[in-house]
């Protein structure tokens, strides 16, 4: 669905999701209802307990979460790199 860019109510029935409203909306009252941030939480912090997660190389950026009103002002953005790459040319 997020992928090709299909219409909900396009779905194939044959798929057997039910129709494309049903589809719409599971997600939407999930996720109106906190279980994808709750479940998240709680994987994140299995993981953790378990000693698989590993955040050296976690990434954030405004495609996945969007800073509201342009975030606080903190100044200049500092590299997070051990340091400079070299140089290709």
């Amino acid at each position: 669905m997020l992928h090709t860019g299909i219409q909900w109510e396009w779905l194939p029935q044959e798929l057997g999701f039910g129709s494309g409203m049903t589809c719409w909306r599971w997600p939407r009252d999930r996720h109106e209802a906190g279980v994808r941030d709750r479940l998240h939480q709680v994987l994140v912090t299995e993981s953790h307990r378990a000693g698989e997660l590993d955040r050296s190389r976690a990434v954030i950026d405004g495609s996945h979460r969007q800073a509201r009103r342009g975030g606080p002002e903190r100044g200049p953005a500092r590299s997070t790199a051990p340091g400079r790459a070299r140089s290709t040319t």
